[in-house]
């Protein structure tokens, strides 16, 4: 897939994702637990760009709220990020489908079955894929795009940069594909646009918006972080996790497997409280996340760890005793604009961009 053509620096930047979704510009907000609610959504949506609504951390009656909530913001489209493999994703596909939701993204590839019904409503299906084998399948099973996140993302990663990555599914599959993990300013999405991509998706910089829900003193963490400051564990829940060293990652890192296990306890008890849901639920769910692999109690317990310590963080403000999800970039993030000025800024940037490199800079230099 060669590099999409675009207009002058003042002019919006058309790609096949943009006629896909029917928004004004190439970006993406992603869909982060507890930060993607209804009022950054609709910002995103309201400035030209794909705003998600993050569905896993909210009950079904909740999700409904929030989905009818931005409609009524804005009348231009929005998504939904769902688990695929949440025991209730069926219900959830349903209520996409019955409100009328423009898009459904995935955090783990959906079945065949999910994306035929969703494609079946006119619903857009965008699941995000860590390799090239991942976005053939989804692709041959039908979804519309994908959505691939490098090693620099925040939130649970893999191990391989976008640099490396993204040009390997933009070789892979015929359909539009989002470049995720590094981005967040014009540079970025034009040099996406340039290894191919449709568009780029972004989340540690929409989350350092004032529309973010994010309280103060967590915002001032992450912009008072530098590159080396942000790190990948696996101690929040036995998966790579991208987030800021704090306090908590350290206590995390350096207690012992009981501890651990009777920490677990807690925030599973605490999130099956806020998710309404049955213990049996909640291990089946743990299951699925951990995508059938070491199956003991005490790490199927862990996978509740993340939602209630990104909470305490995200919601509460606790950054001593919660953790936060972050991209690479947050280390060279300083500033909260709001929602219309990144994205604005950001478009114009990447226009100006391609449009000087249109003209020849940074090519070869000429003979004779």
């Amino acid at each position: 897939m060669s590099p999409h053509p675009v207009a002058a620096s003042d002019a919006p930047l058309s790609t096949p994702f943009t006629s896909l979704v029917g928004v004004r510009h190439p970006l993406v907000q992603t869909g982060m637990g507890w930060v993607a609610g209804p009022r950054l959504v609709s910002a995103t949506a309201e400035a030209g760009a794909l705003g998600i609504l993050a569905s896993a951390t909210m009950t079904l009656p909740q999700l409904r709220d929030a989905v009818r909530e931005v409609r009524a913001r804005t009348d231009v489209p929005f998504g939904v990020n769902l688990r695929a493999d949440a025991g209730d994703a069926e219900d959830r596909v349903r209520l996409l489908i019955e409100e009328g939701v423009r898009v459904a993204s995935f955090a783990l590839a959906p079945s065949r079955e999910l994306i035929g019904r969703l494609k079946d409503a006119g619903v857009v299906v965008i699941p995000t894929v860590g390799a090239a084998r991942h976005a053939r399948k989804v692709a041959q099973w039908g979804a519309d795009a994908v959505l691939v996140q490098g090693s620099e993302g925040g939130g649970h990663t893999g191990q391989v940069a976008t640099s490396v990555l993204l040009p390997q599914v933009v070789d892979a599959v015929s359909v539009p594909v989002l470049g995720a993990g590094g981005f967040h300013d014009g540079r970025g999405l034009a040099a996406a646009l340039c290894y191919g991509a449709a568009g780029a998706a972004m989340g540690t910089r929409f989350l350092l918006t004032r529309e973010s829900t994010v309280p103060d003193a967590v915002k001032a963490r992450y912009l008072a972080a530098r590159v080396t400051d942000v790190t990948v564990t696996t101690k929040v829940d036995g998966l790579p996790h991208r987030m800021l060293r704090s306090e908590m990652v350290t206590a995390l890192e350096s207690s012992g497997r009981v501890a651990g296990l009777l920490r677990a306890l807690r925030h599973a008890a605490a999130f099956k409280k806020h998710a309404g849901l049955s213990w049996a639920a909640m291990l089946r769910d743990g299951r699925a996340l951990r995508h059938g692999k070491d199956l003991s109690l005490g790490r199927l317990l862990l996978a509740a760890n993340t939602p209630m310590l990104l909470k305490a963080a995200m919601v509460e403000g606790r950054t001593d005793a919660g953790v936060m999800a972050a991209g690479q970039v947050a280390g060279v993030i300083d500033d909260l604009p709001s929602v219309a000025e990144l994205v604005e800024g950001t478009v114009r940037q990447a226009a100006a961009v391609l449009a000087e490199l249109g003209t020849g800079v940074g090519g070869p230099p000429p003979t004779g």
